[in-house]
């Protein structure tokens, strides 16, 4: 026991130690905390990382019950792939959109306003659903503690609900704290998988027996066991949200080069291509990015060796998947009990903070989708810590409602988590395309363009996987919920409350999200779009009722015209003034007018 309370004590002060701290230059930048490269990792990271604790669970959980587990390897193969390609893709997507909106801008700017409407609403739901699962899962990991694991589906609720209310506070109270909070998790995490890995290679070759329990094997045709195979593929792909996260939240990363980078350029010149590639904000946001190529991957081959090795699944013995072999693992060393108990309590505690990406997310956002006319304008509230605590406190509701809807399953509100990661991949795939063409020549022009359509048509096979896959689950639903929310999302666009004018939009922007520079910019040319797209909608609507008899003339003038994407962004002016300047009131003269202007008097010799 003391020396499991010795090593716990030595791998926490490790984690603290380096912990970041938010520097007080960088707390109000453009009114947001600005983090750095450890902060990003824990903020935009934390979803991926956690995916550990159930996305292998979810995957194995598709085959082992049709005795075909052994094909977990496959499956792991097909999702190392899919990391490595969407992770190069939005790596190279940085350099191009660096001043957030991830495919959403992207879209946007490459595509069309309607496509980017969809991203939009998407990204919505998909950061409600992130939050929904991973606390959902840490209530998994926690009644797996006391082998209650699916026992009673009220306690995971109420525990699920309680982890998402702890996750909202801290989200609130801003950026930096909530870093460094997840970042000592995140190392105490890593340290103790490491020992909990070396327990499971010792278990094995001292030839622990696989745990014996008594089974229903459902025996299956070749066609339904490949069918059980795709469904475990797309299981094991829920955690790519991270990548849309890093991209969509860059704004939030602070701009200079972090201490390798810095190091590197000074002492190893020769590499300058790799520093160049990893510099700024940019660069922050690539290496957070970077272990997407083989994290995923690695951990999914772990996990499925292991648990076919000691047979033990979710539901095996009342834990989870990882709950079976963390007790394993841990229990090989002295005091592995206790070991076991604060591995367990620290997933609970890392699937709640992994609700911190997608609440940053759902700001980054939400402030967004006001000032294109598709939220009211009363969202867009920023506190002093820079938090749009409105957008968080909106989004936690729903997911409180959302979590008693599925009666507290994860299973259940996994389909709805992972169908809405890969459209927006897809729009970011076909974005990068397009600007590949329009500013490459070449072997770089025709092989970069061939590599961005391949990550977009995988994406869209992944898509089409995962309501195919996970039909019976609800595949079905998210299809139907889908359709309306794209209805619905158009619905609101062409209402009178979707109309905003060049004021509006500046107001909402400049004034109540206090958001300056390109940032700022972006937004406002993306929002002009889309009343552009508005237009051309209630344009649509007006001829189709004309064709049935019912005429009825467009209320309102045609929008300001946004204009080219370059030019609003001001890239070659940088600090010229907001593309919507010429559209302000300003101020009158006093009474009296303007100051009389007087020229000195000619010296005549006097």
């Amino acid at each position: 026991m003391l020396f499991s309370i010795g090593l716990l004590i030595v791998i926490a002060f490790l984690a603290y130690k380096a912990s970041p701290v938010e520097k007080e230059e960088d707390a109000h930048v453009h009114g947001a905390g600005q983090i750095g490269l450890l902060a990003a990792v824990a903020l935009f990271g934390v979803d991926y990382f956690t995916s550990y604790f159930y996305a292998t669970g979810e995957m194995m959980h598709a085959l082992h019950p049709y005795g075909i587990q052994e094909w977990g390897y496959y499956a792991a193969a097909a999702i190392s792939i899919a990391n490595i390609v969407f992770g190069a893709l939005y790596m190279y997507s940085l350099g191009i959109f660096n001043e957030g909106g991830g495919s959403y801008t992207a879209s946007m700017r490459y595509l069309t306003p309607g496509l980017s409407l969809v991203v939009a609403m998407v990204l919505i739901q998909d950061y409600i659903f992130t939050v929904v699962v991973s606390a959902l899962s840490g209530g998994d990991q926690m009644l797996s503690i006391l082998g209650l694991y699916g026992r009673n589906w009220v306690w995971h609720f109420l525990i699920g609900a309680t982890l998402a209310a702890i996750t909202w506070y801290l989200t609130i109270r801003g950026r930096g704290e909530s870093a460094r909070i997840v970042f000592i998790l995140l190392g105490v995490f890593v340290m103790m998988t490491l020992i909990m890995v070396g327990g499971l290679i010792y278990a094995n070759v001292t030839g622990v027996k696989p745990v014996e329990v008594a089974e229903t094997i459902e025996h299956v045709s070749i066609g339904q066991a490949l069918f059980h195979l795709l469904t475990a593929s797309m299981k094991g792909l829920v955690a790519l949200s991270g990548l849309e996260a890093m991209s969509n939240g860059i704004q939030f990363v602070i701009n200079e080069d972090f201490s390798l980078v810095k190091w590197g350029k000074k002492h190893a010149p020769k590499f300058h291509k790799l520093w160049e590639f990893y510099s700024g904000k940019s660069g922050i946001g690539r290496m957070v990015q970077t272990s997407f190529l083989f994290y995923g991957g690695l951990t999914t081959f772990m996990l499925t060796f292991f648990a076919i090795r000691f047979n033990v699944f979710d539901g095996t013995l009342g834990r989870t998947l990882v709950g079976n072999l963390a007790y394993i693992g841990f229990t090989q060393l002295p005091g592995g009990n206790i070991l076991f108990w604060v591995y367990q309590i620290l997933a609970v505690a890392l699937l709640a903070a992994a609700s911190m990406t997608a609440f940053q997310d759902l700001q980054a956002t939400g402030w967004r989708d006001v000032a294109i006319g598709e939220f009211p304008e009363f969202i867009v509230y920023r506190n002093a810590q820079g938090t749009f605590t409105r957008s968080v406190t909106i989004g936690f509701i729903i997911t409180i409602v959302l979590m008693f809807l599925v009666r507290g399953k994860t299973t259940v509100a996994v389909p709805f988590y992972g169908v809405g990661v890969f459209m927006p991949i897809m729009m970011m795939g076909l974005a990068v395309r397009r600007h590949i063409l329009e500013h490459y020549e070449g072997s770089k022009r025709k092989w970069g363009s061939i590599a961005a359509s391949i990550a977009a048509a995988l994406a869209a096979i992944v898509f089409v996987g995962q309501i195919v896959g996970k039909w019976e689950e609800g595949g079905w639903m998210v299809l139907i919920s889908f359709s309306v929310l794209i209805l619905a999302a158009n619905a609101m666009l062409i209402s009178p409350g979707g109309r905003r004018d060049p004021k509006q939009i500046h107001r909402i922007v400049r004034e109540k999200a206090r958001v300056q520079g390109a940032m700022a910019s972006i937004v406002e040319w993306q929002s002009l779009k889309m009343q552009e797209y508005r237009y051309s909608v209630l344009l649509a609507v007006t001829n189709f009722f004309g064709m049935l008899g019912v005429r009825r003339p467009v209320r309102f003038d045609p929008p300001v015209p946004a204009g080219d994407y370059d030019h609003a962004l001001h890239v070659d002016h940088p600090e010229a003034p907001s593309l919507l300047d010429q559209y302000l009131d300003k101020p009158k003269p006093k009474l009296g007018g303007s100051p009389k202007q007087t020229t000195p008097v000619p010296h005549n010799g006097d």
